[in-house]
């Protein structure tokens, strides 16, 4: 003879109730994270635009080695991907780039020759986030100004 107890099956997973709560919880913690890290995302692209310039600079340095002057204002950082067509064209051009460079945003960086805001002689520079020239956000190849 066989006995059967009967046990009460017990109850297995989440109510509504808690599955909501923990769901709620996850989302608030995401929306503080990603509010935290939108911060983070702005300073990397003005780090990626710094090196952008330096990279643009050195090339600038060689072109100006090789050619004993700096591309102009006219020519700009073409003068790096394609040999110029305009005065004063360069005895001893090389391609330096492999095309004009974008900026975080989707810009070309801008070139000026003589400098206007650089110590250096040329100023090279992005737009920055608003991509209107002359403003606040512009960074370039110039002390930057720490009210940012």
């Amino acid at each position: 003879m066989t006995i059967h107890t009967h046990r009460p099956l017990s109850r297995a997973g989440f109510t509504l109730i808690e599955i909501v709560i923990v769901l709620t919880i996850i989302s608030i913690l995401a929306a503080g994270s990603i509010y935290m890290l939108k911060g983070n995302v702005d300073v990397a692209k003005e780090t990626r635009v710094e090196s952008d310039i330096q990279n643009i600079m050195t090339q600038l340095q060689l072109y100006e080695a090789r050619n004993m002057r700096a591309p102009t204002t006219e020519q700009g950082l073409k003068a790096l991907v394609e040999k110029p067509s305009t005065e004063p064209l360069p005895e001893k051009w090389t391609q330096l780039l492999e095309a004009v460079p974008k900026d975080p945003w989707g810009q070309e960086y801008k070139y000026r020759y003589p400098a206007q805001k650089s110590k250096k002689p040329y100023d090279v520079y992005s737009a920055g986030k608003d991509g209107a020239e002359g403003t606040e956000d512009d960074i370039g190849n110039w002390p930057q100004t720490a009210a940012k």
